[in-house]
């Protein structure tokens, strides 16, 4: 007897995606190179390394989570518009830097809108390609991190999520809340705003107070 899932064909439900998700990973893709391209930047990087590192940033965990889906080749790779968003925002952050210092606050909230974009982004797609709610959940945050983990690597530094900070723990927390309110019966936008708002706030209200995960003793 053959399989009906066999039958189906995967790529067609792995390839459908919902307006908000694609707004998202766009969005997420420009913040999180641009963040990228600015670490790069500050670590007195070259051009070309700029580029690198804000492609990185910014599609590292989509592929990781697309690979891991088994949607290849990864939707990141399949046309135009998100590595030229990446080196788009790679090249706006080159040229302005000289000319405008930014602070570094406005880093960490960039840092944090990517973290929530792609977290609800990467939750969504896996939730639309009929994963389970665990599965996506963790889909999402390895969508949301991966990028940054991939950065940091790359700059020779202890990536982020293993560090003692509210970080993982954000993206995970958004895409829990995804979840729930499709569970609830909220609409996919609406569901996806819910979770993206709440990895945002949790993250930033972390970075003001000083939040942090318990640590191993020194």
């Amino acid at each position: 007897m053959s399989d009906p899932l066999a039958q189906r064909p995967p790529s067609r439900q792995l390839d459908w995606r919902h307006p908000v998700v694609v707004t998202a990973d766009l969005a997420g893709t420009f913040v999180f190179a641009l963040e990228g391209a600015l670490a790069a930047i500050a670590a007195h990087l070259d051009l070309f390394g700029d580029m690198v590192l804000a492609f990185a940033t910014a599609l590292g965990g989509g592929l990781i989570r697309d690979v891991l889906m088994g949607a290849l080749p990864a939707n990141a790779l399949r046309g135009w518009s998100y590595p030229t968003t990446a080196f788009a925002a790679a090249l706006l952050a080159f040229l302005v830097d000289p000319y405008l210092q930014i602070p570094r606050p406005m880093l960490v909230t960039l840092d944090a809108a990517g973290l929530s974009l792609f977290a609800v982004a990467g939750t969504s797609k896996a939730l639309d390609a009929g994963m389970p709610a665990l599965s996506a959940v963790l889909l999402g945050t390895i969508t949301g991190v991966g990028g940054g983990t991939l950065r940091d690597v790359l700059l020779v530094q202890v990536p982020a999520i293993l560090r003692v900070d509210v970080y993982a723990t954000a993206a995970l927390f958004g895409a829990v809340v995804l979840v729930l309110g499709r569970r609830l019966g909220f609409s996919a936008a609406m569901a996806a705003v819910c979770g993206g708002v709440a990895c945002l706030a949790l993250r930033l209200v972390s970075v003001w107070l000083h939040w942090q995960l318990p640590g191993s003793a020194a």
